[in-house]
């Protein structure tokens, strides 16, 4: 049970990411407009500024672990094919032998 629930916080798909990248992006905003509010001028305009650069290093980070993942799986897949064939030409020349 605790999988199955463990399994809706996995990001498996671009979009799910952009998804979470969206709403990092509207948390971040939020938190500089207060910081401009509290901090006005210079000061509270780089407070903004450092918040929305963290979500475009989340952003970028997430996009590249997720690009990461599936190459893993596309190098497995194919590892695993070729081992099948392997075996399936094995097994055809010691019938044939």
């Amino acid at each position: 049970m605790l999988r199955r629930i463990s399994r809706l916080f996995v990001i498996k798909t671009r979009w799910e990411a952009f998804m979470i990248i969206y709403a990092l992006a509207l948390g971040a905003v939020e938190r500089g407009s207060a910081y401009l509010t509290r901090f006005p001028g210079f000061g509270g305009k780089l407070l903004f500024l450092a918040c929305t650069g963290a979500v475009f290093m989340a952003g970028a980070k997430i996009l590249d672990c997720l690009k990461f993942e599936q190459a893993q799986q596309e190098a497995a897949a194919r590892e695993a094919t070729t081992a099948s064939e392997a075996e399936q030409i094995r097994g055809a020349t010691a019938d044939s032998a």
